[in-house]
């Protein structure tokens, strides 16, 4: 599951977006962002799809279960 974070991280640095407007768009502050993307915490469903949404690509492959966007 770790492999996940790195993703996510990767991600928003390809959009060109900070963590503070990553957590904005989540409706959250940049602390909380932080700690699903350094893994301390675990993404909620809820987060994880609207994450998916936001990146346009899907929750299988934020978990690592594709390699497909």
């Amino acid at each position: 599951m770790l492999a996940c974070y790195k993703r996510l991280r990767e991600l928003r640095e390809d959009h060109d977006l900070t963590q503070a407007q990553v957590a904005q768009h989540l409706g959250m502050k940049q602390p909380q962002y932080f700690r699903y993307e350094q893994g301390y915490r675990d993404i909620p469903t809820d987060i994880l799809i609207r994450l998916a949404d936001l990146y346009h690509t899907t929750t299988d492959y934020i978990l690592e279960r594709t390699d497909k966007p």
